[in-house]
């Protein structure tokens, strides 16, 4: 853990000609990006994952024809082509699940009280938002870093939200309905962390975002309303 909190300072100390009092904020944007950059690989896979299921779309269209009114006969038999395919249903999932550890592993940084000093804008890195909200108000100046990251998140998740129900129209996956509102959950998780760790949700949530657009940008139906 010291070795990460050492490299957040170190950027801190690197980027504070540039961004002053905020500096070790903008360490911990640079620090997610890095680390997002060093799991890029496992998105790439997850986009072959999806490529390979929208190959196997108009098989699968097929099968809810003949299947369709037997459910679990048609969740068997759905199973059995990706398995004949050698593709993977959960092939989208796992890179996102691998990457937990990371967040978890940052967020025990971030509140473990080594950037508790700093502040972005003057809201305090190790504070959180119902703090920010009892000390000046929702529109105070710590209430005012936060609003602007919760605009952030439910900008991006909007956007994520309408191309994932594009992108698992049709998807026989359990729980394909709930998936697009998961990026909204995002909001709650900046409203209870410390900002710190906020930062590092927002980052790589746009991060993820971003990634998705041009890994599936020739996925059909990526680019349509």
């Amino acid at each position: 853990m010291s070795v990460f909190a050492s490299l957040v300072e170190h950027l801190a100390d690197l980027l504070r000609p540039l961004f002053h009092t905020s500096a070790a904020a903008a360490a911990i944007v640079l620090f997610t990006a890095l680390v997002r950059l060093a799991v890029h690989p496992l998105a790439r896979a997850a986009a072959r994952g999806q490529r390979a299921r929208t190959r196997l779309a108009p098989q699968v269209a097929r099968l809810r024809e003949k299947y369709g009114e037997d459910p679990e006969r048609l969740r068997r038999a759905v199973l059995e082509l990706h398995a004949a395919e050698k593709v993977s249903p959960h092939a989208g999932c796992l890179p996102g699940l691998l990457q937990l550890p990371a967040f978890f592993l940052m967020y025990q940084l971030f509140s473990g009280g080594r950037l508790g000093g700093h502040t972005l804008l003057g809201a305090p890195l190790g504070g959180h938002w119902t703090e920010a909200v009892a000390d000046g108000g929702l529109f105070g100046p710590s209430g005012l870093v936060y609003a602007a990251l919760f605009v952030i998140v439910a900008a991006v998740a909007t956007y994520a939200y309408r191309r994932t129900r594009r992108e698992m129209a049709g998807s026989e996956l359990p729980g394909a309905g709930l998936m697009p509102l998961l990026g909204f959950g995002t909001l709650v998780t900046v409203a209870v962390v410390p900002l710190a760790a906020a930062l590092y949700v927002v980052t790589s949530t746009a991060w993820t975002a971003a990634e998705r657009a041009y890994l599936y940008r020739d996925t059909p139906g990526a680019t349509g309303r």
